[in-house]
């Protein structure tokens, strides 16, 4: 039972790593959930992925700066062509990546403009650490709003935005 149970779970895995290409892909943008997340299209076809901006965190939907960010994320990508760059999921089945559209990393238009917050972990200011520095100094975006609550305080003292009945 051990045996069939581990096969299984390999199988799984090599699917799941087969349905995301091996390097950078060219897709569009389909559709912008939040200020964090999107569908994209594979321009070789296939159906859209479900993709997080690596390295970034950017308010809830139903939190403030939410609509925000969604809005300027938006304005940015729908219908636009980006490079793809990841291949790892996150626990909710989301592909990890780093866009670039026009040569422009997309996270770091995020970060820089004070949409989103640099992914920090283990007391490491993430891979736009710097940028989120520069906008909190100009005070850009959420950075001008001293209540501004980053995503995961925000989950741990509210909830989910589903669990707010949003």
């Amino acid at each position: 039972m051990v045996c069939w149970v581990r096969a299984f779970v390999a199988a799984c895995v090599v699917c799941l790593c087969a349905a995301v290409p091996a390097h950078a892909w060219l897709g569009v943008v389909t559709y912008v959930s939040d200020g964090d997340t999107v569908w994209v299209q594979p321009l070789h076809g296939g159906e859209a992925y479900k993709v997080r901006l690596q390295g970034i965190d950017a308010p809830e939907i139903c939190q403030p700066w939410g609509p925000q960010a969604r809005a300027a994320l938006h304005a940015v990508l729908q219908g636009q062509v980006v490079e793809v760059k990841g291949r790892t999921r996150d626990i909710y089945g989301r592909l990890l990546a780093q866009l670039l559209r026009q040569g422009n990393d997309v996270g770091a238009w995020m970060v820089g403009q004070g949409y989103a917050w640099s992914y920090s972990y283990q007391h490491h200011a993430g891979p736009y650490g710097s940028l989120q520095l520069q906008a909190q100094s100009q005070h850009l975006g959420l950075f001008a709003d001293g209540r501004a609550l980053q995503p995961r305080w925000f989950r741990k003292r509210y909830g989910s935005c589903h669990t707010l009945g949003n």
